[in-house]
């Protein structure tokens, strides 16, 4: 995995103005099975990826936090929402609520999430490849190809399943 996950910035680039292009052609006519396809695909890679052995979204990104989130967590630590905010968040470039660094605060040494059962929303929908409505996330999963080692083989098994 490590050897992957070192290899796959370079892989997501090589591949990224292909994958721009067959995103924006998915966008235009979707196909009428993209959902089933999608959720086909993303279970197919779960059954072969686990999270532990990476957790590469937990070490290089982080999650936007919605104000919901906040209250949860929040309340979880005992934490009044106001003192969560100022310890562990900071207001990003586009206003959104996000982690204050990186790697994530809440992951711990064998690559476990310390508040998984409530952990935010963008973590528990990561890497969105099961999604509704898959085309209208095309840019978002071109950021995550590139950190995501199943979100990568899913794009590459999608587009030998979709000409």
């Amino acid at each position: 995995m490590e050897e992957f996950l070192a290899q796959l910035p370079a892989l997501a680039k090589d591949k990224h103005k292909s994958n721009k292009k067959f995103f924006s052609k998915l966008k235009k006519k979707p196909p009428k099975n993209l959902d089933v396809l999608m959720q086909e695909l993303h279970d197919d890679e779960f059954e072969r990826t686990d999270c532990l052995d990476c957790a590469n979204c937990c070490k290089t990104t982080g999650p936007l936090f919605t104000n919901k989130d906040i209250e949860r967590i929040a309340k979880f630590l005992k934490m009044k929402p106001q003192a969560f905010i100022d310890e562990y968040l900071r207001i990003d470039e586009e206003n959104d609520y996000v982690l204050q660094q990186v790697p994530c605060t809440f992951l711990g040494h064998d690559n476990k999430c310390l508040i998984y059962d409530v952990r935010p929303k963008a973590c528990a929908e990561f890497p969105h490849t099961d999604r509704k409505k898959f085309q209208q996330i095309s840019h978002l999963t071109l950021k995550n190809v590139a950190i995501c080692p199943a979100a990568y083989n899913i794009v590459e098994e999608m587009k030998k399943r979709l000409p």
